[in-house]
This record gives structure tokens, C-alpha cells and sequence, in this order.
């Protein structure tokens, strides 16, 4: 059994095995309360003919508030699979994954209830100043995560990337200069491009022409089909010519302002759910774990 009492003491225990230090935790931990109680109320209000109130009957293996959010956080940081954290907490691995997965739900509603959520879906102007109020630049690229090899064949094609030759899921993230993350695209397969996911999910016609964007080769051609917004875009050379030296250095010079939103996605994937090998099977919860994970990486910017 894990010592709550203990860790809380000790930062670089909780941030090795939560992601957030103590005084983070704590924070968040009302916000996780409020969530949980009313989730209960909803469970019992949506049963029909229940006789036992919410709170009523035997307590399961996580009985505190702090132990929940404790554990679903350590789910999240060290995702362990469920006969490891059946043997930590000297449960079933059955219930295990059913505690995760309502956990996994009060607390998406703990972030949002934060307002540390990223947007999904970015449509206008209006919608892109909700997502990033104060931005004067933004920081677009695409992030891939690992999965086991699909059994059937058209899942199989589908989610495999030729670029990390192996099957993946990605997400488009657009992030501020603070690394903040304020837009989350939705999962989708791995072969997709980087531009085709922006131009369905995040148009640029909805990022203001004074905003200035930052992307990578993987969005060749943006510059030119939107030529009045501010695109900051590395140079390729030709397939006849070198690129000249001015032009290197131009280059390298975007690079080393680019790479913030490369320390965006290296923040979320301090959790191993976003890092490791993808082994849930659940639908949905693919695109739910990298919505969380996101939500803590800001949750933990906007606490510094």
C-alpha cells in the first residue's frame, strides 16, 4: 500500500510519481473533490430504483480524496498496467481499470473546472483569441504517440507512420512562447499529415494575420496559400542547390525560437500515458489521455 502521508513530504517523490510537486497536488485536490461528489450524485441519481445513498456501503481500496487523485495521477505519470497497480494496492485487476477509467473522467472535470483545458477545435478569429487571449505568436507542430500493432489490416495501414515506421496515433498542438498549450487537435491515425489535420481541425484562416506562426517543413506550402498571414517557416534547399550560408543561419535561427513548442510536447510527454507504448483498448480513451495530460502540463505552467 502506498503512504500518502509520506510522499507529500517529499517533492521529487511526487513529481516522479504524480508529475506534480506538493503544494501542486494539494491545489488541485477541492477542485478533484467537487468533481468526484458530484459524479457520485449523478451515478445515483441516473440508477434507477437505488435504495443506497451516495457514500453508503463498502469502501473501496482508495477511500480519501487525496489517495483518488493520487492514484489516477500515478496511473498517468508511471502508467503502470493493471496487474502492477492491483499488486500496489492489493486489489483486483478488474477494478483496477474501472477505477481508472472513472477517475480518468472527475479528473479531465478537475482541469476544466481549472481552466487549464486546450481547446479542440479552433473555427474563427473569436475562437482562436478564447484559446490564446493574450498571443502575439503561436507555435504549430505535430506529435505522434506509439500504439501495438493493430490485427487488422485496414487498422494496420491506417495508423502507421512512415516517418516514425511504426503504428502511431497523432495530435496537432499549437502553443504560446510560455509553452502553454491552447489548442489540442483530436486523435486521429498515425499516417495522417501534419497539414491535413491542421487545415480540417484548426484552419489558418481562424489564426489573425498579425498573429505570427511558427511551423516546421511538415507545413510546406502554408506560406504560399496564405501569403497576407505572418508564417515563420525554415527555408529547404532544392534539390540542385545548396542552401547559402545567410540562408543557414536564417534557418538555424528560427529553429532556436521554433523549438519552444518541442518543450510544450516534451512537458506533456513527462507522463509516461502519452510516451510509452499505448496499450488501452477502450475507444476514445486514446484521445482522453493526451487531453489530460495536456490539462496537467498547463495546469503545472499556470502554478509556477
Amino acid at each position: 500500500m502506498i503512504h500518502l502521508e509520506k510522499l507529500i513530504k517529499n517533492d521529487r517523490l511526487m513529481r516522479a510519481l504524480t508529475g506534480l510537486n506538493a503544494q501542486e497536488f494539494m491545489n488541485l485536490v477541492p477542485d478533484f473533490e467537487k468533481q468526484w461528489l458530484a459524479s457520485r450524485q449523478k451515478r445515483y441519481d441516473d440508477t434507477a430504483r437505488r435504495e443506497r445513498k451516495p457514500g453508503g456501503g463498502r469502501k473501496g481500496f482508495v477511500k480519501t480524496i487525496p489517495e483518488k487523485l493520487f492514484f489516477i495521477l500515478f496511473y498517468y505519470k508511471c502508467y503502470p498496467t493493471y496487474d502492477v497497480l492491483s499488486f500496489f494496492y492489493d486489489c483486483n485487476r478488474s477494478n483496477a481499470c474501472r477505477r481508472q477509467q472513472r477517475m480518468s473522467a472527475v479528473l479531465e472535470a478537475a482541469l476544466k473546472r481549472k481552466l487549464v483545458l486546450p481547446k479542440r477545435q479552433l473555427r474563427n478569429v473569436e475562437e482562436f483569441f478564447k484559446a490564446f487571449p493574450e498571443a502575439r505568436e503561436v507555435f504549430i507542430d505535430g506529435t505522434e504517440r506509439p500504439i501495438q500493432r493493430p490485427q487488422d489490416k485496414e487498422k494496420q495501414k491506417a495508423n502507421y507512420s512512415g516517418k516514425k515506421k511504426r503504428h502511431t496515433r497523432k495530435n496537432l498542438i499549437i502553443s504560446t512562447r510560455k509553452r502553454y498549450v491552447g489548442f489540442l487537435s483530436r486523435t486521429v491515425e498515425g499516417k495522417e499529415h501534419d497539414m491535413t489535420i491542421l487545415k480540417a481541425q484548426a484552419p489558418p484562416r481562424a489564426i489573425p494575420k498579425k498573429i505570427k506562426t511558427h511551423v516546421d517543413l511538415g507545413f510546406k506550402g502554408l506560406d504560399t496559400e496564405y501569403p497576407d498571414h505572418r508564417i515563420s517557416m525554415p527555408q529547404r534547399k532544392s534539390r540542385t542547390r545548396d542552401l547559402t550560408e545567410a540562408q543557414k543561419k536564417r534557418n538555424k535561427k528560427k529553429s532556436s525560437v521554433r523549438v519552444l513548442v518541442e518543450h510544450a510536447i516534451g512537458g506533456i510527454k513527462r507522463l509516461r500515458i502519452v510516451s510509452d507504448v499505448f496499450r488501452n483498448k477502450k475507444a476514445g480513451f486514446d484521445d482522453q489521455a493526451m487531453l489530460i495530460s495536456c490539462g496537467l502540463w498547463n495546469y503545472h505552467l499556470a502554478m509556477r
